[in-house]
C-alpha cells in the first residue's frame, strides 16, 4: 500500500503475499479487524470497486497520515522491532521507502548494536553456551545455524553503513552499474 493501492476483501494486499514467506501469517480474523482500526483511525482508506465477477472489490490505499506512521514507524521502530528477526525483516523490507539514508542507517545501526550484544540461547549459569560445548546435535545445529545468520547479517550491517551495500538508486546516479557489475566485466569476492 505505501507504493500504491492494494486489495482486500479476498485477497490479500498486493505486496503481502510475497512477504509473507518472512513474516508470521496473518489469519483473515486478525487482518480485517486491523484494516478496520486502520480506517477508523484515518491512516488507511477502503473503497469499493467493481470486481471481475458480480462481488465488489475492496481497494486500500494509504491516506496522507497513513503515510506519514509508516514513514515515522520506519525512522523510529520500537526496540521489539529491532530485537525480534521476524519483525526486523519487516521493517527491512519497507526501509526504502525512507527518502533519508541516514535515517536508514540509524535503524541498521540499532540492528547492529543489538546484534552485538552477547546474547545465546542455553545458558550455563549467566554464561551462553557455545556450539562447540554442546552435547545435544539439535540443539547444536541451533547454535551454529544462528552463529552463521548472525555473522553475515552484522557483515552485511557493516558493509552497508559503510556504504558498501549502498543504495543501488544510488549507484546509478554516480553512473556506476546499479546491479553491482563492474564495467570491466570482472568481479571482486
Amino acid at each position: 500500500m505505501a507504493a500504491g493501492p492494494g486489495l482486500g476483501a479476498g485477497a490479500a494486499p498486493v505486496g503481502w503475499v510475497a512477504l509473507s514467506g518472512h513474516t508470521r501469517p496473518v489469519s483473515d480474523g486478525s487482518l480485517y479487524p486491523a484494516i478496520s482500526r486502520l480506517v477508523g483511525a484515518g491512516l488507511l482508506e477502503r473503497r469499493a470497486e467493481p470486481g471481475a465477477s458480480a462481488a465488489q472489490r475492496q481497494v486500500l490505499s494509504l491516506t496522507g497520515a497513513g503515510r506519514t506512521e509508516l514513514l515515522r514507524r520506519l525512522r523510529e521502530p520500537a526496540d521489539h522491532d529491532i530485537t525480534d528477526s521476524t519483525r526486523y525483516f519487516t521493517i527491512l523490507a519497507f526501509l526504502s521507502l525512507l527518502p533519508d539514508v541516514a535515517d536508514q542507517h540509524a535503524v541498521l545501526a540499532r540492528r547492529l548494536r543489538f546484534l552485538e550484544q552477547p546474547a545465546g540461547f542455553f545458558y550455563d549459569g549467566d554464561r551462553p553456551v557455545r556450539a562447540r560445548d554442546m552435547d545435544d546435535p539439535y540443539r547444536r545445529g541451533m547454535l551454529v545455524i544462528a552463529g552463521a545468520t548472525s555473522r553475515a547479517e552484522r557483515a552485511w550491517l557493516r558493509e552497508t553503513l559503510a556504504g558498501g551495500g549502498a543504495d543501488p538508486r544510488d549507484a546509478a546516479s554516480r553512473g556506476a552499474d546499479p546491479r553491482g557489475a563492474d564495467p570491466a566485466g570482472s568481479h571482486s569476492p
